[in-house]
């Protein structure tokens, strides 16, 4: 039966058959302890099910269960109990049992007083510091939570920034077209008491042209708002040559290709390849222009498509001063495939600069002219396709990069 005692004393749990080292305990302990009896295994796991046990004193020999038996249920319900054993027949077997078992101290019977009370101080003590561990393990991880947790909203703050700042750098290059051919117009209209034959023409292809910028930039707004919603843009598919076909149109009068040679090699059979139209022309695009920006003099850009029919070496391929791979691991590299490659002939890529040229807000260009953000967009959108993206590059000799995507049989 429990003693009465104040609530905040330890309790400490005997379990013994005998009644006179079950008393004698309980008489010896009930002032610092509040104290439970039981006379068998089964009274013992009983209170230790309704009670919460600090240290517990067992013998190991009783009639029914038996005190290894307690011992294990005890630390199944809460392994930070401490628990003293006791018996008359000690043997190396049962001692070894106990204190595998968890057991903290092995007393023999009959015990003296003094040796008893230091087992029981011990106990009580480990029991303490595990409680202080806990407690201080406890709080580690609800602090841990709470850095995760504000780690996770800031990423959120600043993935969002990012993509705002994608969406812009995006909407660039179609915008810029579209503000090119508005100028073009604007000086027909304006050079011309009447519009008519060729020139009305050339005026109607160029509204055209403005009207399929605008919806492309439609496009764009719709794939980063579904982005930000965290919906993924279905897998679709966009044949090659008509990318190719766009990606001319579009870089005919672009401000970066002033002053520069541009060759777009058509593909010899059209393929449709696995990937969203938008992403695709952003791809080409971005590194179309990052070519032609490679320098300010006069050099040459070339683009070219063609066709593989069996799966690349990505051993032959491996990182290094002169070569990166671009989403090595999510890379579906998969028969048939096409290849599409941006080069240049300009100054080359630095060997110290090659593993950071996909790198969020790196760039090579000053301060007012490049952004950091076309090449790791180029590399989000690769990953989101599956697709490859190898670059190759040498000092002085210009960089190649180039795009490998999954086509339909």
């Amino acid at each position: 039966m429990p003693e009465a005692a104040a609530d905040n004393r330890p309790t400490l749990l005997i379990c013994d058959d005998e009644e006179g080292p079950r008393q004698s305990l309980r008489i010896v302990f009930k002032n610092e302890y509040r104290v439970l009896v039981a006379s068998s295994g089964d009274e013992a796991i009983a209170l230790a099910s309704s009670e919460q046990i600090d240290v517990a004193v067992l013998d190991i020999l009783m009639h029914g269960i038996s005190g290894v038996d307690v011992l294990r249920e005890l630390k199944r319900r809460d392994p930070a109990i401490e628990v003293v054993m006791l018996t008359a027949y000690e043997t190396i077997e049962t001692a070894r049992q106990a204190l595998r078992l968890g057991a903290c101290d092995y007393l023999n019977k009959p015990f003296d007083i003094p040796t008893m009370r230091e087992a029981v101080q011990k106990a009580l003590a480990k029991r303490r510091a595990a409680q202080v561990i806990h407690g201080a393990t406890a709080e580690l991880e609800a602090l841990q939570l709470r850095i995760t947790e504000h780690r996770e909203r800031e990423e959120m703050a600043r993935t969002k920034g990012e993509i705002y700042a994608s969406v812009l750098h995006d909407l660039n290059s179609p915008l810029t077209v579209i503000s090119g051919f508005v100028e073009l117009i604007n000086r027909s209209m304006h050079s011309a008491a009447r519009v008519e034959g060729e020139q009305l023409d050339t005026l109607r292809d160029d509204l055209h042209r403005v009207h399929d910028e605008v919806s492309r930039c439609f496009e764009i707004s719709r794939r980063y708002l579904s982005f930000l919603n965290t919906k993924r843009v279905e897998s679709t598919y966009t044949s090659v040559g008509q990318m190719l076909a766009d990606l001319r149109d579009l870089l005919t009068r672009h401000p970066s290709a002033k002053g520069h040679r541009l060759h777009i090699e058509d593909i010899r059979s059209d393929v449709t390849a696995e990937i969203n139209g938008t992403d695709f022309l952003q791809i080409l695009l971005n590194l179309t222009i990052n070519a032609f920006q490679a320098t300010d003099e006069p050099h040459h850009v070339e683009i070219r498509a063609r066709h593989l029919t069996r799966p690349i070496s990505l051993e032959s391929v491996a990182d290094g001063p002169e070569q990166l791979f671009i989403n090595r691991v999510g890379f579906r590299n998969e028969a048939p495939m096409v290849a599409i490659s941006v080069g240049d002939n300009g100054p080359g890529i630095a060997p110290e600069d090659v593993a950071r040229m996909f790198r969020e807000r790196f760039t090579t260009k000053p301060a007012d002219r490049g952004t950091g953000l076309g090449l790791s967009i180029v590399r989000r959108l690769v990953e989101e396709a599956g697709a490859g993206l190898h670059m190759r590059t040498k000092a002085g000799e210009g960089a190649t990069f180039t795009l490998m995507l999954k086509v339909q049989p």
